[in-house]
């Protein structure tokens, strides 16, 4: 069975490698080839902190079949370490074999990253030149690597931050990458014509977004079926929307099933959850380059 390291996945996955990867895992569940039951998270009632199963299969050509097991220690980024800890197992899909156990934490950064990016790129204005990301962990920065070559402008927003809606005042594409549990992104700071990727929250427990934000926006989902059961974002919002409001999947958007932006002045989100198919596409794919290069530690098993 291969390991590989966090240090052994940045060597082996670039973002523009991960954001056609992302491509091809959304497409495939746009086109329905993909088993993607909800997660499973589990929440010790002493234990700050949690962790999720997130099983998927890939089946047809070129198959995939995995779990990621992801902790979530919201209280980890104050001591510098990554508050999403884990491993993606990957198994042999004609066997079961377990063939490959893989940093999760290193995955998830550069693969949630990479789907904002293919977000952005669908969903934001043509022209947009002003980037504000909010956060400065791990996923914070995985997103201004990932984007911000594209923009002429890039601010950043922390705890520290005296004036936040100052710095989303003209941001033409706003990230939300923090561990927030209580809404930082407010209706009233968000301008016509913006496009807002919301990473930060995960569980139907934590929000980053403002509900008045999400009832005047278009939105768009990584997954419907996710969105409406594990998005606290969107259950916060339940009472101003509904499943209707949500326009389409990222998959749809790519494969012309459902429209992105239609008119400039919209506001668009992207509301990211993170998909067992994303992790399990990034980690066939590191096992092929693995392989191939002698990179990571083979063990008995």
């Amino acid at each position: 069975m291969l390991v590989l390291s966090a240090a052994d996945v940045h060597a082996l996955l670039t973002p523009d490698s991960c954001r056609e990867l992302m491509r091809e895992a959304l497409t495939a569940l746009a086109d329905d080839r993909v088993f993607l039951p909800l997660r499973t998270v589990v929440r010790p009632p002493r234990l700050n902190g949690l962790i999720a199963l997130m099983p998927t299969h890939l089946f047809g050509e070129n198959p995939a079949f995995g779990m990621k097991s992801v902790c979530v220690f919201p209280d980890n980024p104050r001591s510098g370490k990554d508050a999403h800890q884990g491993v993606v197992t990957l198994f042999a899909p004609g066997t079961g074999e377990p063939l490959a156990v893989i940093n999760a934490a290193a995955v998830t950064e550069i693969r949630t990253a990479a789907v904002s990016a293919l977000a952005t790129a669908v969903l934001a204005r043509p022209d947009a030149r002003v980037l504000t990301v909010f956060g400065n962990g791990t996923q914070a920065r995985a997103h201004l690597r990932a984007l911000a070559g594209s923009f002429e402008e890039v601010r950043t927003v922390t705890r520290s931050t005296a004036d936040p809606a100052a710095a989303c005042a003209g941001a033409d594409v706003i990230v939300t990458a923090t561990t927030a549990t209580d809404p930082i992104l407010f209706a009233e700071w968000v301008e016509p014509g913006t496009h807002v990727n919301a990473v930060g929250s995960s569980i139907p427990t934590a929000a980053e977004l403002d509900p008045y934000l999400l009832a005047k926006s278009v939105l768009f989902a990584d997954r419907r079926e996710s969105l409406l059961n594990e998005s606290g974002d969107y259950l916060r919002a339940a009472h101003l929307i509904g499943p209707g409001h949500v326009r389409g999947e990222l998959g749809e958007v790519l494969t012309g099933r459902a429209p992105g932006r239609t008119a400039p002045g919209e506001i668009t989100v992207f509301k990211s959850l993170g998909l067992a198919i994303e992790d399990v596409v990034v980690a066939r794919h590191l096992y092929e380059r693995a392989r191939s290069s002698g990179r990571g530690s083979d063990v008995p098993f």
